[in-house]
Protein backbone atom coordinates (compact mmCIF):
# COMPACT_ATOMS: atom_id res chain seq x y z
CA UNK A 1 0.00 0.00 0.00
CA UNK A 2 3.10 2.61 0.81
CA UNK A 3 4.64 1.73 -2.74
CA UNK A 4 1.23 2.42 -4.05
CA UNK A 5 0.53 6.16 -2.32
CA UNK A 6 4.20 6.48 -3.63
CA UNK A 7 3.28 5.68 -7.04
CA UNK A 8 0.63 7.88 -6.62
CA UNK A 9 2.46 10.88 -5.50
CA UNK A 10 4.62 10.34 -8.06
CA UNK A 11 1.84 10.17 -10.84
CA UNK A 12 -0.43 13.14 -9.60
CA UNK A 13 -0.86 15.49 -6.98
CA UNK A 14 -1.46 14.05 -3.11
CA UNK A 15 -4.37 14.50 -1.95
CA UNK A 16 -4.46 12.73 1.89
CA UNK A 17 -2.83 15.69 3.91
CA UNK A 18 -5.84 17.71 2.75
CA UNK A 19 -8.14 15.14 3.38
CA UNK A 20 -6.95 14.59 6.85
CA UNK A 21 -7.18 18.18 7.42
CA UNK A 22 -10.78 18.46 6.57
CA UNK A 23 -11.54 14.70 8.95
CA UNK A 24 -9.17 16.92 11.65
CA UNK A 25 -11.63 19.81 11.30
CA UNK A 26 -14.62 17.60 11.19
CA UNK A 27 -13.89 15.83 14.00
CA UNK A 28 -13.11 19.56 16.19
CA UNK A 29 -16.73 20.57 14.87
CA UNK A 30 -18.06 17.45 16.40
CA UNK A 31 -16.33 17.69 19.83
CA UNK A 32 -17.42 21.57 19.74
CA UNK A 33 -21.24 20.75 19.47
CA UNK A 34 -20.89 17.48 21.82
CA UNK A 35 -19.48 20.94 24.38
CA UNK A 36 -21.99 22.60 23.41
CA UNK A 37 -25.02 20.11 24.08
CA UNK A 38 -23.75 19.41 27.85
CA UNK A 39 -23.20 22.96 28.62
CA UNK A 40 -26.38 23.52 27.41
CA UNK A 41 -28.44 20.56 28.85
CA UNK A 42 -26.17 21.39 32.73
CA UNK A 43 -28.18 24.99 32.05
CA UNK A 44 -31.19 23.65 30.65
CA UNK A 45 -31.64 21.21 33.70
CA UNK A 46 -30.69 23.59 36.42
CA UNK A 47 -33.22 26.19 34.71
CA UNK A 48 -36.06 23.41 34.85
CA UNK A 49 -35.19 22.40 38.11
CA UNK A 50 -36.01 25.95 39.39
CA UNK A 51 -38.75 26.28 37.48
CA UNK A 52 -40.15 23.22 39.61
CA UNK A 53 -39.46 25.19 42.59
CA UNK A 54 -41.47 28.07 41.31
CA UNK A 55 -44.43 26.05 39.80
CA UNK A 56 -44.49 24.56 43.39
CA UNK A 57 -44.44 27.50 45.38
CA UNK A 58 -47.25 29.31 42.47
CA UNK A 59 -49.32 26.24 43.25
CA UNK A 60 -49.03 26.35 47.00
CA UNK A 61 -50.11 29.91 46.49
CA UNK A 62 -53.05 28.94 44.31
CA UNK A 63 -54.14 26.31 46.79
CA UNK A 64 -54.42 28.97 50.07
CA UNK A 65 -55.66 31.51 47.86
CA UNK A 66 -58.59 29.37 47.20
CA UNK A 67 -59.20 28.14 50.50
CA UNK A 68 -59.24 31.78 51.81
CA UNK A 69 -61.70 32.53 48.61
CA UNK A 70 -63.83 30.13 49.59
CA UNK A 71 -64.12 31.36 53.64
CA UNK A 72 -64.73 34.98 52.19
CA UNK A 73 -67.77 33.24 50.12
CA UNK A 74 -69.28 31.91 53.23
CA UNK A 75 -68.58 35.23 55.27
CA UNK A 76 -70.46 37.38 52.57
CA UNK A 77 -73.30 34.86 52.38
CA UNK A 78 -73.48 35.30 56.12
CA UNK A 79 -73.89 39.00 56.04
CA UNK A 80 -75.84 39.00 52.90
CA UNK A 81 -78.58 36.73 55.14
CA UNK A 82 -77.83 38.91 58.34
CA UNK A 83 -78.62 41.48 55.79
CA UNK A 84 -81.63 40.54 54.51
CA UNK A 85 -82.89 39.85 58.03
CA UNK A 86 -82.08 43.23 58.93
CA UNK A 87 -84.11 44.65 56.10
CA UNK A 88 -87.01 42.29 56.78
CA UNK A 89 -87.14 43.85 60.51
CA UNK A 90 -86.77 47.57 58.90
CA UNK A 91 -89.60 47.18 57.09
CA UNK A 92 -91.63 45.66 59.92
CA UNK A 93 -90.28 48.75 61.93
CA UNK A 94 -91.13 51.10 58.99
CA UNK A 95 -94.67 49.51 59.00
CA UNK A 96 -95.40 50.34 62.57
CA UNK A 97 -94.34 53.35 62.82
CA UNK A 98 -96.89 54.28 59.54
CA UNK A 99 -99.39 52.87 61.78
CA UNK A 100 -98.78 54.71 64.44
CA UNK A 101 -98.62 57.58 62.68
CA UNK A 102 -101.86 57.45 61.45
CA UNK A 103 -103.30 56.80 64.46
CA UNK A 104 -101.89 60.21 65.93
CA UNK A 105 -102.81 61.98 62.85
CA UNK A 106 -106.78 60.56 63.30
CA UNK A 107 -106.40 61.25 67.05
CA UNK A 108 -104.62 64.10 68.46
CA UNK A 109 -105.64 63.05 72.24
CA UNK A 110 -103.79 60.25 71.60
CA UNK A 111 -102.14 58.97 75.30
CA UNK A 112 -98.48 59.24 76.25
CA UNK A 113 -98.62 55.46 75.89
CA UNK A 114 -98.59 56.34 71.79
CA UNK A 115 -95.86 58.81 71.75
CA UNK A 116 -93.58 56.73 74.17
CA UNK A 117 -93.93 54.00 71.46
CA UNK A 118 -93.55 56.15 68.32
CA UNK A 119 -90.11 57.50 69.96
CA UNK A 120 -89.01 53.71 71.02
CA UNK A 121 -89.95 52.77 67.29
CA UNK A 122 -88.32 55.42 65.53
CA UNK A 123 -85.04 54.52 67.92
CA UNK A 124 -84.78 51.46 66.93
CA UNK A 125 -85.40 51.99 63.38
CA UNK A 126 -82.42 54.36 63.59
CA UNK A 127 -80.28 51.45 65.16
CA UNK A 128 -81.55 49.10 62.29
CA UNK A 129 -80.38 51.76 59.48
CA UNK A 130 -77.19 52.18 61.42
CA UNK A 131 -76.82 48.06 61.57
CA UNK A 132 -77.98 48.00 57.70
CA UNK A 133 -74.81 50.22 57.11
CA UNK A 134 -72.66 49.09 58.56
CA UNK A 135 -73.56 45.42 57.05
CA UNK A 136 -72.96 47.08 53.65
CA UNK A 137 -69.86 48.42 54.63
CA UNK A 138 -68.34 44.90 55.39
CA UNK A 139 -70.10 43.34 52.00
CA UNK A 140 -68.16 46.26 49.71
CA UNK A 141 -64.88 45.50 51.51
CA UNK A 142 -65.32 41.73 50.90
CA UNK A 143 -66.17 42.25 47.33
CA UNK A 144 -63.04 44.27 47.19
CA UNK A 145 -61.27 41.50 48.67
CA UNK A 146 -62.57 38.59 46.14
CA UNK A 147 -61.90 41.00 43.00
CA UNK A 148 -58.32 41.01 44.29
CA UNK A 149 -58.15 37.14 44.62
CA UNK A 150 -59.33 36.73 41.42
CA UNK A 151 -56.71 39.46 40.08
CA UNK A 152 -54.01 37.47 42.13
CA UNK A 153 -55.22 34.11 40.90
CA UNK A 154 -55.63 35.41 37.24
CA UNK A 155 -51.70 36.49 37.70
CA UNK A 156 -50.77 32.99 38.68
CA UNK A 157 -52.34 31.07 35.96
CA UNK A 158 -50.63 33.30 33.45
CA UNK A 159 -47.29 32.82 35.19
CA UNK A 160 -47.85 29.27 35.23
CA UNK A 161 -49.04 29.28 31.13
CA UNK A 162 -45.48 31.58 30.22
CA UNK A 163 -43.85 28.77 32.49
CA UNK A 164 -45.24 25.83 30.47
CA UNK A 165 -44.59 27.56 27.22
CA UNK A 166 -41.01 28.23 27.97
CA UNK A 167 -40.96 24.65 29.20
CA UNK A 168 -41.57 22.96 25.98
CA UNK A 169 -39.14 25.19 24.35
CA UNK A 170 -36.61 24.17 26.51
CA UNK A 171 -37.58 20.56 26.36
CA UNK A 172 -37.87 21.31 21.67
CA UNK A 173 -34.20 22.37 22.37
CA UNK A 174 -33.04 18.97 24.09
CA UNK A 175 -34.83 17.38 21.52
CA UNK A 176 -32.68 19.00 18.96
CA UNK A 177 -29.58 18.93 21.06
CA UNK A 178 -30.27 14.87 21.38
CA UNK A 179 -30.66 14.66 17.58
CA UNK A 180 -27.58 16.54 16.69
CA UNK A 181 -25.19 14.62 19.73
CA UNK A 182 -26.68 10.68 17.56
CA UNK A 183 -25.72 12.26 14.40
CA UNK A 184 -22.41 13.21 15.41
CA UNK A 185 -21.88 10.04 17.27
CA UNK A 186 -23.01 7.71 14.22
CA UNK A 187 -20.60 9.95 12.13
CA UNK A 188 -17.22 9.13 15.07
CA UNK A 189 -18.57 5.50 14.53
CA UNK A 190 -18.71 5.36 10.83
CA UNK A 191 -15.00 6.65 10.79
CA UNK A 192 -13.82 4.41 12.69
CA UNK A 193 -15.07 1.63 10.82
CA UNK A 194 -13.67 3.31 7.38
CA UNK A 195 -10.15 3.05 9.71
CA UNK A 196 -10.95 -0.49 11.27
CA UNK A 197 -11.39 -1.67 7.37
CA UNK A 198 -8.19 -0.18 6.22
CA UNK A 199 -6.51 -1.91 8.69
CA UNK A 200 -7.81 -5.33 8.13
CA UNK A 201 -7.19 -4.44 4.70
CA UNK A 202 -3.36 -3.79 5.32
CA UNK A 203 -3.35 -6.72 7.48
CA UNK A 204 -4.64 -8.70 4.73
CA UNK A 205 -1.99 -7.69 2.13
CA UNK A 206 1.28 -7.80 4.59
CA UNK A 207 0.00 -11.31 6.63
CA UNK A 208 0.44 -14.66 5.12
CA UNK A 209 -2.50 -15.46 2.72
CA UNK A 210 -3.49 -18.61 4.91
CA UNK A 211 -6.58 -20.39 5.71
CA UNK A 212 -6.13 -20.20 9.06
CA UNK A 213 -6.07 -16.36 9.48
CA UNK A 214 -9.29 -14.51 8.11
CA UNK A 215 -11.03 -11.85 9.04
CA UNK A 216 -14.81 -12.87 10.71
CA UNK A 217 -16.77 -9.86 10.71
CA UNK A 218 -15.42 -6.87 12.62
CA UNK A 219 -12.57 -9.01 14.05
CA UNK A 220 -9.30 -10.04 12.50
CA UNK A 221 -8.81 -14.02 13.87
CA UNK A 222 -5.69 -15.53 14.21
CA UNK A 223 -6.10 -19.55 14.97
CA UNK A 224 -3.80 -20.25 17.99
CA UNK A 225 -1.63 -22.78 16.07
CA UNK A 226 -0.49 -19.81 14.44
CA UNK A 227 0.51 -17.88 16.78
CA UNK A 228 1.43 -20.23 20.08
CA UNK A 229 2.56 -23.64 20.55
CA UNK A 230 -0.13 -26.40 21.78
CA UNK A 231 -1.00 -25.57 25.54
CA UNK A 232 1.39 -22.70 25.48
CA UNK A 233 1.59 -19.49 25.97
CA UNK A 234 4.93 -17.86 24.43
CA UNK A 235 4.76 -16.82 20.91
CA UNK A 236 6.63 -19.07 18.83
CA UNK A 237 9.11 -18.07 15.72
CA UNK A 238 6.40 -18.05 13.62
CA UNK A 239 4.00 -16.26 15.37
CA UNK A 240 6.64 -13.57 16.28
CA UNK A 241 6.93 -13.13 12.59
CA UNK A 242 3.10 -12.73 12.11
CA UNK A 243 2.83 -10.60 15.10
CA UNK A 244 6.21 -7.70 13.54
CA UNK A 245 3.76 -7.51 10.45
CA UNK A 246 0.96 -6.54 13.12
CA UNK A 247 2.63 -4.28 15.15
CA UNK A 248 3.89 -2.21 12.02
CA UNK A 249 0.38 -1.86 10.16
CA UNK A 250 -1.10 -0.60 14.51
CA UNK A 251 1.89 2.04 14.27
CA UNK A 252 1.24 2.62 10.57
CA UNK A 253 -2.40 3.47 11.73
CA UNK A 254 -2.17 4.97 14.48
CA UNK A 255 -0.22 8.31 13.16
CA UNK A 256 -3.47 8.22 10.61
CA UNK A 257 -6.43 8.34 13.39
CA UNK A 258 -6.77 11.39 14.79
CA UNK A 259 -6.43 12.10 18.54
CA UNK A 260 -9.91 12.91 18.98
CA UNK A 261 -11.20 9.29 18.60
CA UNK A 262 -10.20 7.29 21.49
CA UNK A 263 -9.42 3.71 19.75
CA UNK A 264 -8.29 0.30 21.46
CA UNK A 265 -7.17 -3.03 19.67
CA UNK A 266 -8.76 -5.32 22.33
CA UNK A 267 -7.19 -8.71 22.09
CA UNK A 268 -9.04 -11.41 23.01
CA UNK A 269 -8.26 -14.80 23.64
CA UNK A 270 -10.13 -18.45 22.82
CA UNK A 271 -9.42 -22.05 23.48
CA UNK A 272 -12.02 -24.76 23.07
CA UNK A 273 -13.38 -27.02 25.58
CA UNK A 274 -11.00 -29.54 26.04
CA UNK A 275 -9.95 -29.87 29.43
CA UNK A 276 -5.95 -29.31 30.43
CA UNK A 277 -3.79 -31.69 32.11
CA UNK A 278 -3.50 -31.07 36.31
CA UNK A 279 0.08 -31.18 35.56
CA UNK A 280 0.40 -28.41 33.44
CA UNK A 281 1.26 -24.57 33.82
CA UNK A 282 -2.39 -23.33 33.95
CA UNK A 283 -5.39 -25.07 35.92
CA UNK A 284 -7.60 -24.33 33.47
CA UNK A 285 -8.22 -22.78 29.75
CA UNK A 286 -9.53 -19.32 31.47
CA UNK A 287 -5.83 -18.96 32.48
CA UNK A 288 -4.15 -20.32 29.16
CA UNK A 289 -6.66 -17.48 27.00
CA UNK A 290 -5.93 -14.73 29.17
CA UNK A 291 -2.38 -15.71 29.08
CA UNK A 292 -2.02 -15.97 25.18
CA UNK A 293 -4.04 -12.38 24.73
CA UNK A 294 -1.02 -10.93 27.41
CA UNK A 295 1.62 -12.48 25.46
CA UNK A 296 0.15 -10.78 22.29
CA UNK A 297 -0.47 -7.50 24.08
CA UNK A 298 2.85 -7.09 25.77
CA UNK A 299 5.01 -8.12 22.08
CA UNK A 300 2.73 -5.59 20.63
CA UNK A 301 3.88 -2.58 23.41
CA UNK A 302 7.23 -4.29 22.66
CA UNK A 303 7.46 -3.23 19.25
CA UNK A 304 6.42 0.41 20.09
CA UNK A 305 2.39 0.39 20.20
CA UNK A 306 1.56 2.90 22.87
CA UNK A 307 0.09 0.71 26.04
CA UNK A 308 -2.85 2.68 26.34
CA UNK A 309 -4.10 1.56 22.83
CA UNK A 310 -4.36 -1.77 24.12
CA UNK A 311 -6.71 -4.47 25.84
CA UNK A 312 -5.83 -8.04 26.70
CA UNK A 313 -9.18 -10.37 27.43
CA UNK A 314 -9.58 -14.13 27.75
CA UNK A 315 -12.59 -15.76 27.17
CA UNK A 316 -11.65 -20.00 27.60
CA UNK A 317 -14.10 -22.18 26.07
CA UNK A 318 -17.10 -19.81 26.70
CA UNK A 319 -17.84 -18.31 23.46
CA UNK A 320 -17.23 -20.80 20.67
CA UNK A 321 -17.24 -19.91 17.09
CA UNK A 322 -18.12 -23.60 15.83
CA UNK A 323 -20.39 -26.03 17.97
CA UNK A 324 -19.54 -29.61 18.72
CA UNK A 325 -16.40 -31.72 19.91
CA UNK A 326 -14.70 -32.60 16.58
CA UNK A 327 -11.55 -32.15 16.02
CA UNK A 328 -12.43 -29.50 12.94
CA UNK A 329 -14.76 -27.87 15.41
CA UNK A 330 -11.61 -27.52 18.07
CA UNK A 331 -9.51 -26.15 15.69
CA UNK A 332 -11.42 -23.04 14.93
CA UNK A 333 -12.44 -22.03 18.31
CA UNK A 334 -8.77 -22.47 19.66
CA UNK A 335 -8.11 -18.80 18.22
CA UNK A 336 -6.76 -15.14 19.27
CA UNK A 337 -9.22 -12.08 17.86
CA UNK A 338 -8.71 -8.21 16.97
CA UNK A 339 -11.09 -5.59 17.23
CA UNK A 340 -10.66 -2.24 16.57
CA UNK A 341 -13.01 -0.13 18.86
CA UNK A 342 -13.38 2.59 21.02
CA UNK A 343 -12.62 2.85 24.49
Amino acid sequence: MALGKNRRRQHGVDYWPGFVDALTTLLMAIMFLLTVFVLAQFLLTREISGRDEVLNRLNSQIAELTELLALEKGNNQDIEDQLANLQSSLAVAESDRSRLQQLLNQGSGASDAANSRVTTLTGELSNERQVSARAMSQIELLNQQIAALRAQIAAVEQALQASETKDANSQAQISDLGRRLNVALAARVQELNRYRSDFFGRLREILSDRENIRIVGDRFVFQSEVLFPIGGNELDAAGLVEMDKLAAALLDLAKEIPAEINWVLRVDGHTDNAPLSGTGRYRDNWELSSARATSVVKYLISKGVPANRLVAAGFGEFQPIAAGDTPDARNQNRRIELKLTER
